[in-house]
Order: structure tokens, then C-alpha cells, then sequence
């Protein structure tokens, strides 16, 4: 027979309200109780009805977490982040990979809604406005939590970081190496790689340095895209010695093409990328980068939203920074 809360409570001499809110991770009840009654449960093999509890209660505990790229570890890190601070709370994360096309965000976002999620937190793909379905999560009052990427236009709450100080923070370091021809393999039209090809040029233009229309070439986000860039980089007559990449990916592809043409890497040409994923200290030449909180942008906008849920109202759009840190490896660490 299945064990129910009714169960648990009888067994351990509280009310049902007490195990209740227990299993739900609620303020109201001490960590010593909360222990006691997760020990029981799980000792009784009690296994909640989920169906049951949203048709009692009209809540399903969801939350629709929407990002671009699964297999992008910095996008990893940011869901684990958000899944520690949501499981405790006793919610959980129902994840749709959008592939960064933002039609596919928009159908993800109308089946989250079918499924009644409490509220969504995304990384956003969408670039060139297309505000229709952020519109019906504001009419709805629901709780939207924007992650890395914001989006013009949308009043939503946003956890990230400053990507023009990224930018500026990368491109000053090879400066301060010595590098003078200094190149942007830039990301997608969204505001993180606006903000870094913005950060890019004013640290160019702070240190008196041109800034070169062919030194910035599009990229996008993965590896084969860096190396694509870096090859046209280095047909250049003028090759650059120094490359700043809208991501750790990217600068990944670019130092495989700069081995294939014969050149090192830091002493030919310096390299940095941005996100700080878990590899990039294991490649081949270890990473400098710039770290841009990864589990802590996570953290935050989980906490963000179990405050919006906890306010019961709709509250003003929040805007959390987390500071970049510079990240100094051998890749730009070039012989004096």
C-alpha cells in the first residue's frame, strides 16, 4: 500500500500541515524537523502524488528554465546552480533546450505555460524584438526570470553579468601583454555579444589603439565557428597577435586553427575567451578567460525567483550583476 503524508504524520506525532510543509521545504518549519520527516519519508518509501497535490492545491511546483545550449557547459553550470536553490525550496526545473532559435523558444515557452509551470527562467535567443509571448507571462502575473541575456524592450527581471566590462576587462589584458593588433572573433547579434564587442572597442580606444574594421569577424558561440573566424583572421595581411573571443568555445576553435598554421600560441598570437567553462584549463594551451559566475548567476536567479513566488504579487523588475573576474592562464602569458 502506498504510503501517504497521513501516514508519516500519524507514525511521527505531528500534524499533517507539519509534514506538509516539511517536504516542501517550507521557512516555517526548523532544519531538525525538516530532517526528521525527509529520514521518515524516505524510510517509508513515501513517494508523492504530483497530480494529486496540483489538483488540491492548484499548484504544480514547476518551473520552465529555458537555455540555448545544453551542451554549452557555462548554460550546465548556470541549471545546476538554479537546481540547487530550487529542489531545497521544493520546486523543480522542467529544462528546453532552445538551440538558440528563438521560434523554438517561443513554442517551448506556450507548452511550459500548457503545463501550468509556476514561472520560467531563460536565457533568452530572441534578438530582434519579438516581445509577444514575454507579454503574455507579464499579463499572466507569472514569475520571469531573464539569465545572461537580456532582451530589449521586455521588463523582466535579469541575472548576469556587465558584458561590456567582460569585453573591456579581456581586450585591457592583452594590451597589458604587449599585444597591439588585437582582434574580436564577436558572438551573435544578442546582448551579451554586443556588450563585449562594445567593452572590446573602448579598451582599444582607451589605450590609443585603432580599431580595425577587419579585426572584428562574426562568429557565433561553438568552437567550429572560432575556427572558422581565426583562419580568416589569419589570411590577413597584417595578422593580428592578439584575440579576444566572445566565448571560451570559440577562442577553443581558434587556437586549433593557429596550431594548424604553424604559429604558437602565446607567443605568436595571445588568446582569451569568456565563461570560464570547466575544460578550459585542460586544453592543450590552458585558457586564460574571463570568469563570469556561472553557478552563482544560477543561485541568484533562483533565489529571484522563490522571492518573486514568496511576494505572491507581481514586483518590479529586479537587475542583479555579478562581477567578471579575469582568469590568467598560459594562453596569453607571452615572453616579455
Amino acid at each position: 500500500m502506498r504510503t501517504r503524508m497521513k501516514d508519516i504524520a500519524q507514525d511521527l506525532g505531528v500534524s499533517l500541515m507539519t509534514i506538509s510543509k516539511a517536504l516542501r521545504g517550507h521557512r516555517d518549519i526548523s532544519d531538525a524537523t525538516r530532517r526528521r520527516v525527509i529520514e521518515r519519508a524516505s524510510e517509508l518509501d513515501y513517494r508523492p502524488n504530483w497530480v494529486a497535490r496540483s489538483l488540491l492545491t492548484g499548484r504544480t511546483q514547476l518551473v520552465g528554465l529555458i537555455i540555448p545550449d545544453l551542451m554549452h557547459s557555462f548554460f550546465a553550470e548556470v541549471a545546476k546552480g538554479i537546481g540547487r536553490k530550487l529542489e531545497p525550496a521544493g520546486y523543480h526545473a522542467v529544462i528546453f533546450n532552445s538551440e538558440e532559435n528563438a521560434e523554438a523558444e517561443e513554442r517551448q515557452i506556450q507548452l511550459l505555460l500548457a503545463r501550468n509551470v509556476e514561472g520560467m527562467i531563460l536565457a533568452s535567443a530572441q534578438s530582434h524584438g519579438r516581445h509577444r509571448q514575454f507579454q503574455t507571462l507579464i499579463n499572466r502575473q507569472m514569475p520571469c526570470v531573464l539569465i545572461d541575456r537580456m532582451v530589449n524592450g521586455v521588463k523582466a527581471h535579469f541575472v548576469g553579468v556587465r558584458d561590456e566590462e567582460v569585453g573591456f576587462l579581456a581586450t585591457t589584458h592583452l594590451i597589458e601583454q604587449g599585444c597591439r593588433r588585437i582582434a574580436h572573433i564577436r558572438g551573435p547579434a544578442i546582448s551579451t555579444g554586443v556588450g563585449r564587442l562594445r567593452g572590446y572597442r573602448r579598451a582599444l580606444a582607451k589605450a590609443g589603439i585603432e580599431v580595425r574594421p577587419e579585426y572584428v569577424v562574426r562568429g557565433h558561440s561553438g568552437d567550429d565557428s572560432g575556427y572558422q573566424a581565426m583562419r580568416r583572421l589569419l589570411s590577413l595581411p597584417a595578422k593580428p597577435d592578439g584575440i579576444f573571443c566572445y566565448n571560451d568555445p570559440v577562442a577553443a576553435g581558434a587556437i586549433k586553427a593557429i596550431w594548424e598554421a604553424g604559429l604558437d600560441v602565446p607567443r605568436d598570437v595571445a588568446i582569451i575567451g569568456a565563461g570560464n567553462i570547466h575544460y578550459s584549463d585542460l586544453l592543450r594551451v590552458p585558457l586564460s578567460t574571463v570568469d563570469q559566475g556561472s553557478s552563482a548567476i544560477g543561485e541568484t536567479a533562483a533565489e529571484l525567483f522563490l522571492h518573486c513566488i514568496e511576494a505572491k504579487s507581481l514586483l518590479p523588475p529586479e537587475r542583479i550583476l555579478i562581477p567578471p573576474k579575469l582568469v590568467v592562464r598560459e594562453s596569453t602569458r607571452r615572453p616579455r
